[in-house]
């Protein structure tokens, strides 16, 4: 991530940074996890946040698995403020066992996180925020097909899930109205991006 950093700025002003990366709680580990969708988020918001351009914008791809952690003020201040490289050990992400779990404690700590660090972003002229998308159906390149809609490996059921937490708009069955695709996503990230939201800073 440094040194994707630094080849970025040596070519110019880095006027937006979007992250996307991230591990699935069905596909993936709990270390791997903390690595990708924790650590490597707060990597980027220290790293890009040292070199933005004065008028850029940052985004960070979190998920509503966020809203529904609840953690103690002094865990999410930590996950806020605490550099990248001290992030895993702390206390509430070492008693990690689930991945379901460490799933929702990376995206709530990618959320404060993207907060405490607008301030910071800000002093260079620049904003970050962060957006949350809820249930989506994703193209699984290791499968070659969409994923279907059900109950995963780790024994959550995504349908009955979302059908709790999703409205259905307007008179579509659950099943065409309550699931998104990454493509939903699109529109927020550009808006958030552009001239036009430009007043948006900080939010997750």
């Amino acid at each position: 991530m440094a040194e994707l950093a630094d080849v970025a700025s040596a070519l110019g002003s880095v006027v937006q940074v979007i992250h996307t990366a991230g591990l699935s709680p069905v596909q993936a580990s709990v270390a791997a996890i903390v690595a990708v969708d924790l650590v490597g988020v707060a990597n980027m918001l220290e790293l890009f946040g040292a070199v933005i351009a004065p008028g850029g914008a940052g985004l960070v791809i979190s998920s509503m698995a966020g809203h529904g952690v609840e953690l103690s003020a002094e865990d999410e201040d930590a996950l806020a403020t605490l550099s990248a490289a001290e992030l895993s050990a702390l206390p509430v992400i070492q008693g990690l066992t689930e991945p379901g779990m460490a799933y929702g404690i990376a995206k709530r700590g990618n959320q404060v996180r993207v907060q405490a660090a607008s301030v910071e972003w800000g002093r260079r002229g620049s904003r970050v925020n962060s957006i949350s998308p809820g249930a989506c159906q994703v193209f699984c390149v290791s499968v070659g097909n969409w994923l279907e809609v059900g109950v995963d490996s780790v024994g959550v059921n995504h349908h009955e899930l979302a059908e709790g937490l999703l409205p259905v708009r307007g008179d579509l069955a659950f099943d065409e109205a309550a699931f998104g695709v990454a493509f939903d996503a699109c529109g927020s990230t550009s808006f958030l991006g552009s001239v036009a939201g430009s007043f948006v800073f900080d939010v997750a």
